[in-house]
């Protein structure tokens, strides 16, 4: 039986285990068995910068971090869950990728 494979990222954690309940609620009210969400390993995006704005003086430096952190979803291929998994309202922040598997 054919499968799908739901990968989700985001910045912003909570955003994201929202999203991953609202798929498992759904999975669950249709009777499908789901297996995930599974938290995939966080992305650390690094930049250090010189915190004098012209580049000279004193050697001192800010650290930032941006975060992406993934989950994995996977279900059986369901019409009608994966049609109410499409109509799902997603903010801006999140992106998400519906790949078939078989």
């Amino acid at each position: 039986m054919a499968k799908v494979r739901i990968k989700i990222q985001s910045t912003d954690i909570m955003m994201l285990n929202t999203i991953c309940d609202e798929i498992k609620d759904l999975a669950k009210k249709s009777g499908i068995v789901l297996s995930g969400p599974v938290p995939l390993p966080t992305k650390r995006l690094k930049v250090t910068t010189r915190k004098s704005p012209c580049g000279n003086g004193t050697a001192t430096f800010d650290n930032f971090e941006m975060r992406i952190h993934k989950r994995l979803i996977d279900l059986p291929a369901n019409e009608k869950v994966l049609h109410h998994i499409m109509k799902m309202r997603i903010p801006k922040s999140i992106n998400i990728k519906i790949e078939m598997k078989d």
